[in-house]
């Protein structure tokens, strides 16, 4: 008799560098006072190198175990929407706490149901093309585009406008 449970694979491991310095930030003596790796935007250019990889491995992962309907659906266009990565990045260190014990296993089934309602908010009717892989740019872009006059003239100085381009798409 095979065992049914034979073919569940384990979440992707966070790769070698990342962890490493999670275990030096936690340490007990640590003199590493860095962001948390969850922080994207905070991260360092070679802490970020290996994090697209293992966050596409975690999607994949994910899509493969709980995607039973197309809304479930973590896009393959995930990187093109800042927020996503933001949030799949603390969904998949919260997933190593929470497997320490299986109560906190359960709350992170609902984090992760509020996770799926908050992207499938995010992605609005584009979600549908990004799931099939045919990425829309960000609906809002010309909204956030008035952002870069209307912030020009703030008191506290002007807004990079290179970067409102850049997410205006």
């Amino acid at each position: 008799m095979t065992n049914p449970l034979a073919h569940f694979e384990p979440f992707p491991e966070p790769p070698a560098l990342i962890l490493e310095y999670i275990a030096e930030r936690s340490a007990e003596e640590s003199v590493v006072d860095g962001p948390a790796p969850w922080d994207l935007g905070s991260l360092p250019a070679e802490l970020i190198a290996p994090m697209p990889s293992w966050l596409d491995s975690v999607c994949r992962w994910l899509n493969l175990r709980y995607a039973w309907q197309p809304q479930d659906v973590i896009p393959p266009c995930w990187t093109k929407h800042e927020g996503l990565g933001y949030e799949i990045a603390a969904l998949a260190f919260a997933r190593a706490d929470a497997y320490a014990e299986a109560g906190a296993t359960v709350i992170w089934h609902e984090q992760y149901d509020r996770f799926l309602a908050r992207m499938n908010k995010a992605l609005g009717k584009a979600g549908d093309e990004c799931r099939v892989g045919r990425h829309e740019d960000r609906p809002a872009r010309f909204q956030l585009a008035a952002w870069a006059a209307h912030v020009a003239g703030y008191a506290e100085g002007p807004v990079p406008t290179e970067r409102v381009e850049e997410m205006a798409g």
